[in-house]
C-alpha cells in the first residue's frame, strides 16, 4: 500500500548561486558528508546533484505528510546511490519517527527515489509504500 507521493523541482542555477554566496555554511547544514563527497566529486555537474539531492529532500518531507515545518531536520533525510547508481533514501532522527509512525503494524516501509536534471531544472520523486512482513511460522 501506498503511505505517501512526494514530488519536488529545484532550480540549478538558483542551487549554484547559493552555493557560490554560503557555500559550506549552506551545504553543512543541509547535505551529509556522504551527500557533500558525492556532489563535489562530479566537478562537472556539482550544482545539479546537489540540486537533486535538495529536491529529493523537498520531496521526501512532502511523503512524510510533513513539508519541512513540523520539526524535521535536512539532514533527517539523505540520498546515497548503490553501485548501480541507483539512488536511496534513508531516513534517521524525526523523518525516521515519522515513517516509523505511519507505518502499520506487521508491515516494512520502504522508500522509493528516482532522481533527473536537465539544465536548469532538478527533480525527484519519492514513493513510500508499506509491504507486509512475512507471516511468522
Amino acid at each position: 500500500m501506498i503511505l505517501g507521493i512526494g514530488s519536488d523541482l529545484a532550480n540549478i542555477d538558483r542551487i549554484a548561486g547559493v552555493l557560490e554566496r554560503h557555500g559550506d555554511r549552506f551545504k553543512n547544514r543541509v547535505f551529509t558528508e556522504r551527500e557533500q563527497r558525492k556532489a563535489e566529486g562530479r566537478p562537472r555537474a556539482i550544482a545539479a546533484t546537489y540540486a537533486k539531492r535538495w529536491a529529493a529532500k523537498e520531496a521526501c518531507s512532502k511523503a512524510l505528510g510533513t513539508g519541512l515545518a513540523m520539526g524535521i531536520s535536512w539532514k533527517d533525510m539523505a540520498v546515497t546511490n548503490l553501485r548501480s547508481g541507483q539512488p536511496v533514501m534513508h531516513v534517521t532522527g524525526w523523518a525516521a519517527d515519522r515513517l516509523a509512525a505511519m507505518t502499520p503494524p506487521d508491515h516494512e516501509a520502504v522508500i522509493h527515489v528516482t532522481l533527473t536534471d536537465d539544465h536548469p531544472w532538478a527533480q525527484a520523486f519519492v514513493v513510500i509504500e508499506a509491504r507486509p512482513l512475512p507471516a511468522r511460522t
